[in-house]
């Protein structure tokens, strides 16, 4: 059977139900298909404010207050003692700590609420593109086969990246492969600690760093990320070697020594940098990490999801109704500008140019709140000088703060 549409989205991730409700909101038809039964796990557990913009034009936002997720103020950076705090709560919109199979099942959930239909278990095997439409097959679970007939498609297929492996669109990306492991715990000591619901990053050592995600029912997500080569050391199983790591740094073995797994076992990723030639095709737009993804450390993942959604549709829209679209200005070349920000952010984190800022002894108050704007997502801003002048900016105030350090 074929069914027709406007538009096909695929993905049913964050990047993909934005992208379905601001479009079903312009009285297009929507069908969503998703390779996955939700709920299901994925990585990207902290949301920035720049997120809510996204989700509120979607008129999702709501339905994500209701389920009362650990409201993010901001984050914590410590190294060797030493704290260096960002605080959204003055300035901007709150974010979110969220376990994303719960997070992505409630977007979802009211996508279909609205009236957007989703399919799950539905993988996408084959693409045509033709002249003023698309066929796409899928198949479902049991090994049937259908088409979809579109107008347009989302490609917001997240690490899945349907249409660039099927149009042999992707390439290397520029990051150096880093391995995660991860898992989700209890948290019985949460309240001995300062701010215990705060997000925290410690640097375990220069270019190793674990994440501490508090959620509101209780449970805390805790990931270490490194070279690959700094996880050889552990041996055993994946389980034995996450309870190794946890007691190689003192503050968390102190806070999770008595902790129980939540997970049957912790999850291990590795090699997960990835780009594509282009963002954009002849009927069809790719959202999300479909285009690029650099590292967790920032938490840019479902923000480039969020604002690259929340831009492709209304340019979606804007074609469907007739609108001449310049895909390449008005969409690839500011994502790339957003996407290139946090690019710069994480490889000062690796190199270490941000550690200099970060635990600066007497930081100059305009600058934290400048970067501070870059960490709640708002990579956009060019009136912010730390945005506009990025790369050049962060490596000059770095090389300042070391050479005044060396005078003192």
């Amino acid at each position: 059977m074929q069914k027709d549409v406007d538009v096909l989205i695929i993905g049913a991730g964050p990047s993909g139900t934005i992208a379905a409700s601001i479009i079903h909101q312009a009285g297009f038809s929507v069908q969503v298909v998703e390779k996955m039964r939700f709920p299901r796990f994925v990585i990207g557990e902290s949301l920035l404010p720049r997120c809510m913009e996204a989700l509120e034009e979607a008129g999702l936002l709501e339905a994500v207050k209701a389920k009362n997720f650990q409201r993010k103020d901001g984050a914590k950076f410590v190294m060797d003692g030493q704290v260096c705090d960002f605080n959204f709560s003055n300035q901007f919109t709150k974010g979110w700590q969220v376990s994303r199979a719960d997070f992505d099942k409630t977007l979802a959930d009211e996508c279909e609420r609205k009236g957007v239909s989703i399919e799950y278990e539905m993988e996408v095997t084959g693409i045509e593109i033709f002249e003023d439409h698309s066929i796409t097959t899928v198949k479902d679970s049991k090994g049937n086969t259908d088409t979809i007939r579109a107008k347009f498609i989302v490609d917001g297929s997240g690490y899945g990246r349907v249409i660039p492996r099927l149009f042999g669109l992707e390439r290397q990306s520029s990051m150096p492969p880093r391995k995660a492991v991860f898992c989700h715990l209890t948290d019985p000591k949460r309240s001995d600690a300062f701010e215990p619901n705060r997000i925290v990053i410690y640097v375990h050592d220069p270019k190793t760093w674990i994440w501490v995600i508090p959620f509101s029912n209780g449970n805390t997500s805790l990931g270490y990320v490194g070279d690959p080569e700094f996880f050889e050391k552990y041996k055993g199983t994946l389980t034995e070697q996450f309870k190794a790591l946890i007691a190689a740094e003192p503050e968390i073995a102190n806070r999770f020594e008595n902790s129980e797994l939540v997970w049957d076992e912790p999850k291990a990723l590795q090699s997960w940098s990835v780009t594509t030639d282009t963002f954009y095709g002849k009927g069809f737009v790719l959202t999300g990490n479909v285009t690029e993804f650099l590292d967790p450390v920032f938490s840019s993942g479902v923000t480039l999801a969020s604002v690259s959604a929340q831009m492709a549709a209304k340019l979606v829209i804007k074609h469907l109704n007739g609108g001449e679209v310049d895909w390449k200005n008005e969409y690839m070349t500011p994502m790339m500008k957003g996407i290139d920000v946090f690019r710069t952010y994480v490889n000062g984190w690796y190199d270490g140019s941000l550690f200099n800022i970060f635990f600066a002894p007497e930081p100059d108050l305009e600058i934290r709140a400048q970067i501070c704007s870059v960490l709640a997502g708002y990579v956009w801003d060019e009136s912010n000088s730390f945005v506009a002048k990025h790369e050049k900016n962060v490596r000059a105030l770095s090389n300042f703060l070391v050479a005044k350090k060396a005078l003192i």
